[in-house]
C-alpha cells in the first residue's frame, strides 16, 4: 500500500468520513470530490469497472501504483475474450477456442475480483452499487465498461441465429455461425452490413466480406455468389488514403457497395433481409440472402445512460487529451464506453492506457496531467487470408502510421502481425499493464532512418 492509501485508508476506516468542501471536485484537477462512509473491503483506492482490455490493462498498471491489495474489478464475466481474433475465427482461420481464457486468469495477481454487476453510479459520494445493494466506496474510479451490442434492436434477432445461413463475428455465441454460414454456401447472395450506430471495430464488418470473398474463390464457389457491402456510412473507411486501398479491392474482387443502407429486419426462416434507405427515411428494400453476415447496433451499457457520469448520448464524458472526467477529477474513463472521438479498438485502448496511467499518476501526487492522448487507433484491415492493410490514424482521421512503408498496400507481414504476433502482445504485455501502443516503436523506426 502506498503512503497516501495507507493514510487514507486508515482515517476512513477510523472516522467513517473524509470530507471536502462542496464544489470543490469541479476546482482543479487534483481537488478531490469526497464524501463517503466505508467499511473494511468496501473501500478500494483504485476500483475499476470492467474486466475487458482496458479494465485489466489499467488494473494491473494501478497495481503498481497503489498495491495489489487497494485495487479491485468489478466483473461478472467468467471470461475474458481477445475479441480482434474473431474476424479470423469467422472466416476458418482460428479457433474461438484460442480467444478465450478464465477472467481468473488475466486478473493480476492479488487485485480483488468483484464477481458483480455495477447497477449504478454515485460520484457525488464516490461509490457504485453492485447487485443485492452492496456499495463499494473508491477513492479514484477507473470505468472500463466496454459497449453493448444491441441484435434486439433489429427485428428477427436474435432469434434468427437459430436459423443456418446467418452469423456474427461480434458474439462468441454467433461467430462460429458465420463459419459454418461461409461452408454452406451454394449459390446467391453473401450480404455483409453496417448499422447506424457507433461500432468497436469499425473494420470488422468488411473484413469478413474479403475473407469470404476468397474462400469461395479457393472452394470453386465465387462465380455462384453476389457480393453485397450494405452499409449505413456514406464512405467505405474513414480515412481517405486506406479507404482509397480499398475501393480499388472492391473493383476488383466485384464486390458491390450500397451506401446509407441499413439494416432492420431479418426474416431468417425465408433468407430474407429488409434494408431502410437512410436518404429516405421509410423507404425499405428486401434482399434474398444465401448468406448474411450481422454487425449489430451498439451503444453505451444500460448503467451508464443518464449516469452522472455520463454525455446526453450515454458515454463516459473524458477529457479527450487525459482520459480524466470533466467534472469529477477523481473518475477516468478507458475504451469503448467514453465519447472519445476516435475507433474503439484494442489498438484504441492500449494507447490510452499509457496516457491514463501516467494521468493517475500525476493526480496522485496532486499535479496536472500533462501526457496527452492523439486519438491514435489502429484497424489492421484483413483482406485475405494472408493479406493485410494497417490502418492507423488519429483524431483527425490522419494517418499515423508506426511503419517507414506504405501501410495502404497490402502486406502478408501485416497479416501475420495480425494473426500471430497481436495476440501474444495483447495476452502478455496490454494485459499485464506493459504496452501502451506503437508510439515508442515508432520513434525509433522513424529515427533508425535519419
Amino acid at each position: 500500500m502506498s503512503a497516501v492509501g495507507a493514510v487514507f485508508s486508515c482515517s476512513c476506516l477510523r472516522s467513517g468520513v473524509w470530507l471536502l468542501k462542496p464544489g470543490m471536485q469541479k476546482m482543479s484537477s487534483f481537488s478531490l470530490h469526497t464524501a463517503a462512509r466505508c467499511a473494511a473491503r468496501d473501500y478500494y483506492e483504485v476500483l475499476v469497472l470492467g474486466g475487458g482490455a482496458g479494465g485489466i490493462a489499467m488494473s494491473a498498471r494501478m497495481k503498481r501504483r497503489v498495491g495489489a491489495e487497494n485495487v479491485a474489478v468489478v466483473e461478472p464475466s467468467k471470461t475474458h475474450y481477445y475479441q480482434p481474433l474473431w474476424t479470423l475465427v469467422g472466416a476458418g482461420a482460428k479457433h474461438l477456442a484460442a480467444s478465450a481464457r478464465p477472467m481468473g486468469s488475466v486478473i493480476p495477481s492479488g487485485v480483488a475480483w468483484i464477481k458483480s454487476q455495477v447497477v449504478a453510479l454515485d460520484p457525488d459520494n464516490n461509490s457504485v452499487w453492485l447487485e443485492n445493494d452492496t456499495r463499494v466506496f473508491y477513492k479514484y474510479l477507473i470505468i472500463a465498461l466496454g459497449i453493448s451490442l444491441h441484435y434486439e434492436k433489429i427485428k428477427g434477432l436474435p432469434e434468427g441465429f437459430n436459423h443456418p445461413k446467418i452469423g456474427s463475428n461480434y458474439s462468441a455465441q454467433t461467430v462460429e455461425k458465420t463459419w459454418r454460414a461461409l461452408q454452406d454456401f451454394k449459390e446467391g447472395n453473401a450480404i455483409f452490413t453496417f448499422p447506424n450506430t457507433p461500432v468497436k471495430c469499425a473494420g470488422a464488418p468488411q473484413k469478413i466480406m474479403y475473407l469470404s470473398d476468397a474462400y469461395l474463390r479457393k472452394t470453386g464457389k465465387r462465380s455462384k455468389a453476389n457480393f453485397m457491402f450494405n452499409t449505413s456510412l456514406g464512405v467505405i473507411f474513414a480515412v481517405k488514403k486506406y479507404a482509397d486501398a480499398l475501393l480499388e479491392i472492391i473493383k476488383d474482387r466485384n464486390l458491390d457497395v450500397n451506401y446509407k443502407c441499413n439494416l432492420i429486419e431479418v426474416r431468417a426462416d425465408k433468407q430474407e433481409a429488409v434494408f431502410e434507405n437512410l436518404d429516405k427515411p421509410g423507404s425499405t428494400e428486401v434482399y434474398q440472402y444465401e448468406m448474411l453476415h450481422v454487425t449489430p447496433p451498439m451503444g453505451p451499457p444500460a448503467v451508464l445512460i443518464n449516469s452522472p457520469v455520463s454525455d446526453a448520448n450515454g458515454w463516459v464524458d473524458v477529457d479527450k487529451e487525459t482520459l480524466q472526467h470533466k467534472t469529477y477529477p477523481n473518475v477516468f474513463g478507458i475504451g469503448d464506453c467514453t465519447n472519445l472521438p476516435t475507433s474503439k479498438t484494442a489498438a484504441a485502448v492500449a494507447a490510452q492506457s499509457g496516457v491514463l496511467d501516467k494521468t493517475i499518476s500525476l493526480i496522485m501526487n496532486k499535479k496536472f496531467p500533462v501526457k496527452k492522448y492523439d486519438g491514435y487507433t489502429s484497424c489492421p484491415l484483413v483482406t485475405g487470408y494472408n493479406k493485410v492493410i494497417l490502418a492507423e490514424f488519429d483524431y483527425n482521421a490522419q494517418p499515423l502510421e508506426t511503419f517507414p512503408i506504405d501501410q495502404s498496400k497490402e502486406r502478408r507481414t501485416m497479416y501475420h502481425m495480425k494473426a500471430d504476433m497481436m495476440p501474444l502482445l495483447y495476452w502478455n504485455a496490454l494485459l499485464k499493464g506493459y504496452w501502451g501502443g506503437p508510439a515508442p516503436v515508432r520513434k525509433l523506426l522513424h529515427l533508425s532512418l535519419k
